[in-house]
């Protein structure tokens, strides 16, 4: 008889469907599991993905070359090692934090009251594509500096490099359109940076252009590869984690319940949906040399996908993890948004993601905006919930309805 070979496909459409089904059994019977058609090792134990995320001289970030600098126009943070990387991540955690983060959380503020306004009298919202996708994007405008009118044409070349980077199977045809879009954002975005190293203002782009560290300075494409990656991570989780944020409390009403009465636990809320349902479902890396696994070898060369939402739900790691609950005592919400964090959704180690800070501004100022307003909040009658991703995931809607706001 033959064997028969049970193991899910990580590429599959049944594995898309809902990926989180098959993280035990992952973990448990396939935890270095291989993929031909794109020679790729998926690890799924939270141990052996913070050790890939931890080691950066075992597990280098040089898969990033053809993953990603092709779409981002240059070299981003993560590729950049020793002196270079530590002063250019300072310049970029400089931006994102201080008084530059006070000024960014009025952006988002005035962001999120203009974009929810025309929706709270009618007592329904689509908090994917009505609020999360337009409010993420407009914020990133704002904070860069580009003209929000522009919007559309951006978000068209945007999503052209989120293609890019996060598609595992793309067609020759694919990958060269996707590359078009970033040319023609970088064709827009070089007369802006000309512009602000001439005349810098207060804005992200100002600051990337004119800050010196250890004299240490941003040449024009370190500027051009940061602007598109802070177009890409800031724009791409921030909606999928609100909307993620919602639909859990909203199926767990004590919860929600609970969050409403103490504001206090709203942070906790926030660090348990990026636990329970990380918008970053894979990081890659690529061994330098043959590492072991499990009993399992990963040749040198070889690129390694680090699974954020398998190793999230680590039993070894998280008590009952695949239940939702912002009072789990090993969540350790001060430490969620930090490198010392237990969750893996912001990487973690030399590389881990430098728009924390702002991600969490980002979240908890709309959330805490938006839970007050939407009393009595419901799915849409009629509404079905559907994810979609398998690199980046989230809601593909989240039609909600509440109490019209006079």
């Amino acid at each position: 008889m033959p064997v028969v070979d049970n193991r899910p496909s990580v590429l599959s459409e049944d594995f898309a469907a809902d990926p989180y089904r098959y993280f035990a059994q992952l973990r448990d019977q396939d935890p270095v599991h291989h993929e031909p058609l794109i020679d790729g090792y998926f690890l799924s134990r939270h141990e052996d993905v913070k050790r890939v995320l931890t080691d950066h001289e075992a597990f280098t970030t040089q898969t990033l070359q053809v993953r990603a600098e092709p779409v981002m126009r240059g070299p981003v943070l993560a590729q950049m090692t020793g002196a270079e990387h530590t002063a250019k991540r300072r310049i970029v955690v400089r931006a994102f934090t201080g008084r530059a983060l006070q000024d960014q959380i009025r952006v988002i503020r005035a962001n999120a009251a203009e974009l929810m306004a025309p929706f709270l009298p009618q007592g329904r919202m689509d908090l994917v594509n009505d609020f999360g996708k337009p409010f993420a994007l407009n914020v990133t405008l704002d904070v860069l500096g580009l003209d929000r009118r522009d919007w559309r044409q951006v978000a068209a070349w945007h999503s052209g490099v989120i293609e890019f980077i996060t598609g595992l199977t793309l067609t020759p045809e694919r990958r060269r359109d996707c590359v078009e879009c970033a040319e023609q954002l970088e064709a827009y975005l070089r007369p802006v940076i000309e512009q602000r190293r001439r005349d810098p203002g207060d804005d992200l782009i100002s600051k990337l252009c004119t800050t010196a560290i250890d004299g240490v300075t941003m040449t024009d494409r370190d500027v051009t590869a940061l602007i598109i990656n802070v177009l890409a991570a800031s724009a791409e989780p921030a909606d999928k984690t609100l909307a993620l944020l919602f639909k859990h409390l909203i199926d767990h009403p004590d919860q929600l319940a609970q969050v409403r009465q103490d504001p206090d636990l709203l942070a906790a809320a926030i660090a348990e949906t990026l636990r329970y349902t990380p918008p970053v479902q894979l990081i890659p890396r690529q061994a330098a040399q043959d590492a072991v696994f499990a009993g399992t070898t990963v040749p040198a060369g070889a690129t390694v996908f680090c699974m954020i939402g398998a190793a999230n739900r680590d039993p070894g790691v998280f008590t009952a993890p695949d239940a939702f609950d912002i009072h789990r005592p090993d969540l350790g919400t001060a430490r969620s948004f930090t490198a010392a964090a237990e969750h893996l959704s912001f990487g973690t180690g030399l590389h881990q993601c430098v728009g924390t800070a702002f991600a969490r501004a980002e979240i908890e100022t709309v959330a805490a905006m938006l839970l007050p307003l939407l009393e009595e909040v419901r799915y849409s009658p009629g509404f079905r919930y559907q994810e979609t991703g398998l690199y980046t995931r989230g809601p593909l809607s989240l039609s909600l309805d509440f109490t019209p706001v006079r």
